[in-house]
């Protein structure tokens, strides 16, 4: 089952997510993150691995061997 994550804000991005999900434990990790792992990782069923990819409510993203997250509205 997928982990919802409300946002408080109109739309936050991967690496932000990365964060909040405690997936990495730094905003400085993201980029080593989705280096390593970019492959493995799928925003609405398309492999999308930019740091900067907004995510708005709705959104699905799914990371091979940690989980799903769905983005939903505060």
């Amino acid at each position: 089952m997928a982990q919802e994550i409300k946002l408080k804000t109109p739309y936050i991005t991967l690496g932000q997510l990365l964060k909040i999900a405690d997936v990495i434990s730094s905003g400085g990790q993201a980029k080593w993150f989705l280096q390593e792992y970019g492959e493995d990782i799928f925003v609405n069923g398309e492999n999308d691995f930019r740091r900067g990819r907004k995510l708005y409510p709705g959104d699905k993203v799914e990371i091979e061997n940690v989980g799903s997250f769905i983005m939903k509205e505060a």
